[in-house]
């Protein structure tokens, strides 16, 4: 559920913008206003495995379902911001060819979507997205440069610098969670060594959370209580849940996930120097408790000697940052 603001009478009738947020399977669209806040949102299947004109149906179709956008009050549509699976060009709007969207290949999303409801339209990925949602409407607000990562299915990241998302060279930049902290390390997904992704996403916690299980033979882990019994069965949630209950044997896995993003966060704090770090994401919630320690060893094994002064918040978007950084998208000049 979001935490985004709501609509106020100063932001009633600005005009508003809608977010677009494409998964494998779904695709969910939001009408958002100019204070961040998103007012209707709907979600449809995604078709993914079909042609390329399914796949577009699938998303004007989710935009479609946002009822009575002329009359909703918010004043007119301003434009659409969508968030993709990559690999993509943000600058031509064109998906290249994502794993998990196999109906789009070099195709001309931002362009399509556009010739339909004659209005601007952006394309990003969802971390580029959300980092500029929080950075216009959210926990990065007042701040100039904003490094964001979303801690979930995998990690992705964001960068925002002095208002504006910062792409690279070839629009490839910003995959800090496939920055490796341990080139002995488990192999990724994307084939690297030792990514923090396969350390400290949230498959990457319950995969641990079951070798030290099994490594323990007889545990009296509620985690094992929560599986059923099943060391196979534990997932990412028991961890968490087990943890809110006193378990030793969870708690032991997320501080040992502490440490771990501690080391990666000073990467970043001693590369970039932000100004804030956001945190956001389906394990947010469960790394909550630990932010504080995270804070602290990141100053203990970072060379800038101020790493102190950077915050570390919780994202203030959750499960619709894909909207509101969608939304947010299409704000850019």
């Amino acid at each position: 559920m979001t935490t985004s603001p709501p609509m106020t009478n100063a932001t009633a009738g600005a005009g508003f913008s809608i977010g677009v947020d494409i998964g494998g399977t779904k695709v969910a669209a939001g009408v958002v206003d100019a204070a961040g806040g998103i007012q209707t949102q709907s979600r449809k299947p995604m078709v993914a495995n079909g042609a390329a004109a399914a796949g577009l149906a699938s998303v004007t179709s989710a935009i479609d379902s946002l009822t009575a956008m002329d009359g909703n009050g918010n004043g007119r549509l301003l434009g659409i911001g969508i968030c993709s699976p990559g690999p993509l060009d943000p600058a031509s709007g064109v998906v290249i060819n994502p794993p998990n969207l196999p109906c789009w290949r070099n195709f001309p999303l931002a362009a399509e979507v556009a010739k339909i409801y004659n209005v601007p339209v952006r394309v990003d990925n969802d971390g580029n997205a959300a980092a500029l949602a929080e950075t216009l409407w959210g926990a990065g607000r007042g701040y100039r440069n904003v490094f964001y990562t979303g801690i979930g299915t995998g990690i992705g990241t964001g960068i925002v610098l002095d208002g504006r998302i910062y792409h690279g060279h070839t629009g490839a930049a910003g995959e800090g969670g496939h920055n490796s902290i341990d080139y002995r390390g488990p192999r990724c997904a994307c084939g690297k060594l030792g990514c923090i992704e396969a350390y400290a996403s949230g498959p990457s916690i319950a995969r641990r959370a079951r070798a030290r299980l099994l490594a323990e033979p007889g545990s009296k882990s509620s985690m094992l209580d929560l599986a059923g019994g099943s060391v196979d069965a534990v997932t990412t949630a028991m961890v968490g849940q087990a943890f809110a209950a006193g378990d030793a044997t969870a708690k032991e896995i997320l501080v040992e996930t502490v440490e771990l993003l501690a080391f990666w966060f000073s990467n970043i704090v001693d590369l970039l120097d932000p100004d804030v770090l956001i945190i956001g994401g389906g394990a947010a919630a469960m790394l909550r408790p630990f932010f504080g320690e995270i804070g602290e060893r990141l100053a203990c094994v970072s060379v800038n000697p101020r790493s102190r002064e950077i915050p570390l918040v919780p994202a203030c978007y959750g499960e619709d940052s894909g909207i509101a950084g969608g939304a947010a998208l299409s704000t850019l000049p």
